[in-house]
């Protein structure tokens, strides 16, 4: 998706007082500055070679227009500028959960917007029912 593709709300977008258009336009180097400490050591480290592997899709994807959704494990990837217009497909450890990339994911990591774990919601046999009645006899 070209800068002149996106909604008018992402050019309103701002992220540390930069514009995503400028954002797109930064060197690596200076991105990773604007960044906060933990998202910013992680990229100072260096890419895994299953990152690696992800940006190379991400790329060529981007090149041939940015509609194919894109399916990974990795969800320690932090979410980059050029990421942005993109639906990502992140696994939960039993599916993969689509995950359209907006402006204000950007510096979260991937597996942030693809829960792994679901809320327990525990069952009542009967209405409001007491230690009693939990078990209710088969007939």
């Amino acid at each position: 998706m070209s800068l002149e593709e996106m909604p008018t709300e992402w050019k309103k977008f701002r992220y540390r007082g930069k514009s995503l258009e400028e954002l797109m336009n930064m060197s690596m180097d200076e991105f990773i500055k604007l960044l906060p400490s933990r998202q910013r050591r992680s990229l100072v480290r260096g890419f895994t070679k299953a990152q690696i592997r992800l940006l190379k899709k991400i790329r060529k994807v981007k090149q041939q227009g940015g509609k194919k959704v894109i399916k990974t494990h990795v969800r320690d990837l932090v979410i980059l500028p050029e990421m942005v217009g993109l639906t990502i497909a992140v696994y939960n450890g039993k599916e993969f959960v689509p995950v359209r990339i907006v402006p204000e994911m950007i510096g979260h990591y991937l597996g942030e917007f693809s829960p792994s774990t679901k809320i327990v919601r525990h069952g009542e046999p009967g209405l409001k029912a007491t230690r009693s009645s939990l078990h209710i006899g088969q007939k």
